[in-house]
């Protein structure tokens, strides 16, 4: 029971684990794209993004895994064929239904693995049919095809990856796939509760809000992560192929890892960004944000102080600490002061806006001066 239980929870586990690393590398291209197409970005819009990512890796992990030790033996011990037969699996919930009633109903695995297959697909029609506005006859195709690749993944073995197929190719999943993305066509209206619209059109401003300066943050905080990591991951890498050593076997490596990891990432998209006229960081572009002066100009030389005060001085005294180890407490208390700060005043100037002058605008508005 506990192997059997194990067994199940491995795609969930995987599907959860690469749609949290998929949607961090991939967070501030999908916040680009709303705020350039939609002019904002909701919480029920982000949601429901992550949720079809999630989604679409449990469908591909089910289908996967789990992978048994596949040798000659196993295939020998194991060999399916193909059940092409429709409706072939009604004969299986005779057989092994028990009792009358509801809950023997539900109780049979026949049944149960029937429902699973209509349950599967049911989020892929409801997906499909919100995001792409196909019609439904397109979109219950589309649930067939997917299934019919899945299906077949199956039949060969993974394309031939394996020796012999470790599932079994079954017409009536087929059936039963198609069926809930047609169910998941007639839901995927309540979707639109999640991803509301805004009849705004997307070019005019928006007001700065706590929720969409913390999306800024997000934005740039990840971006620095993701660029330093391929950054000093893949430089680390050609440094052990090349010369057979790694970075951090040195302090001269490390300075290096600390550079390409923190500073230079944080050069190319927080500060680099920050000295055009808009004094916006990547993260703030992103959400269609930008600095402005006391008077409504260009923020000039008050970018600075703004940048020492803001995520770039974070990551400044992050790559700083592990040389000057009473810097310490400066990143922490620089996230602190920027979350508070930017939540309240209501200007949402954040500390960087504090100690600099600078406010935070609508990229929209017009400048002033």
């Amino acid at each position: 029971m506990q192997r059997l239980s194990l067994t199940r929870l491995l795609p969930a586990v995987l599907a959860i684990l690469g749609a949290s690393l998929l949607a961090v590398a991939l967070f501030a291209p999908f916040v680009v794209r709303s705020y350039r197409r939609r002019g904002e970005l909701g919480l029920g819009q982000a949601v429901l993004a992550f949720g079809f990512l999630l989604y679409a890796l449990a469908l591909l992990a089910y289908t996967l895994f789990p992978i048994p030790q596949i040798d000659a033996a196993w295939c020998a011990a194991h060999a399916t064929h193909p059940q092409l037969i429709p409706l072939e699996s009604l004969t299986d919930v005779a057989r092994l239904q028990r009792g009358t009633g509801v809950g023997a109903t539900l109780a049979n695995p026949a049944v149960q693995q029937l429902l699973f297959n209509v349950a599967l697909f049911l989020p892929l029609g409801a997906f499909l049919r919100h995001y792409t506005r196909r019609s439904a006859p397109v979109v219950i195709l589309a649930g067939f095809g997917v299934s019919l690749f899945i299906e077949c993944t199956q039949l060969t073995g993974n394309w031939f990856l394996f020796a012999c197929p470790y599932r079994l190719f079954d017409v009536d999943d087929l059936i039963t796939n198609t069926s809930g993305a047609a169910l998941g066509v007639l839901a995927a209206p309540l979707l639109r509760l999640f991803d509301r619209s805004s009849e705004i059109p997307a070019g005019d401003p928006r007001p700065v809000t706590t929720f969409r300066r913390f999306q800024g943050m997000l934005v740039d905080l990840l971006s620095v992560v993701v660029l330093g990591g391929l950054l000093a991951g893949s430089t680390n890498v050609i440094a052990h192929f090349a010369f057979q050593v790694w970075l951090n076997d040195s302090p001269g490596g490390r300075l290096a890892l600390t550079v390409l990891s923190t500073w230079l990432p944080a050069v190319l998209l927080l500060a680099v960004p920050a000295l055009r006229p808009s004094g916006a960081t990547f993260g703030q572009q992103a959400v269609r944000l930008r600095r402005t002066g006391p008077d409504g100009g260009h923020p000039g030389l008050r970018i600075l102080p703004a940048l020492l005060g803001g995520t770039f001085g974070y990551y400044l005294f992050t790559g700083l600490e592990q040389y000057w180890p009473g810097l310490s407490f400066l990143p922490g208390l620089l996230a602190f002061a920027a979350v508070v700060l930017a939540w309240r005043p209501r200007s949402h100037r954040g500390f960087s806006g504090l100690i600099s002058g600078l406010r935070v605008v609508d990229a929209r508005e017009p400048i002033t001066r």
